[in-house]
């Protein structure tokens, strides 16, 4: 998926491409607290919602839970229509930052 975001992104879709992103994290950030058996409550979890309870769990640590909140502000650009549109380089920061969580946070 993480290469189909960069294609879309390469291409001009910036929204899709980090709306695609931010779910893949979405998804990995999920089973990262299966993994660790932390419940989630949110019926419709987002990032933060899995973020905020790794690192109060001691998953992981306070580098990685704002590198986080950054890719999850990154997200948001593209989920919400803001004042600031997202650019090529916001989500090529993103995919790079999705790809370097889902390769050291297990």
């Amino acid at each position: 998926e993480l290469n189909a975001t960069r294609e879309l992104n390469k291409k001009g879709f910036i929204r899709g491409s980090g709306a695609v992103a931010g779910v893949v994290l979405e998804g990995h950030l999920s089973q990262v607290c299966e993994n660790h058996k932390i419940k989630v409550i949110k019926k419709n979890p987002a990032i933060n919602d899995f973020n905020q309870p790794l690192k109060n769990n001691d998953v992981i640590e306070v580098k990685d839970w704002r590198f986080i909140q950054r890719l999850a502000d990154l997200r948001n650009l593209c989920d919400h229509k803001k004042k600031k549109e997202p650019t090529k380089e916001d989500i090529e920061e993103l995919i790079n930052g999705v790809e370097k969580i889902t390769k050291t946070i297990f």
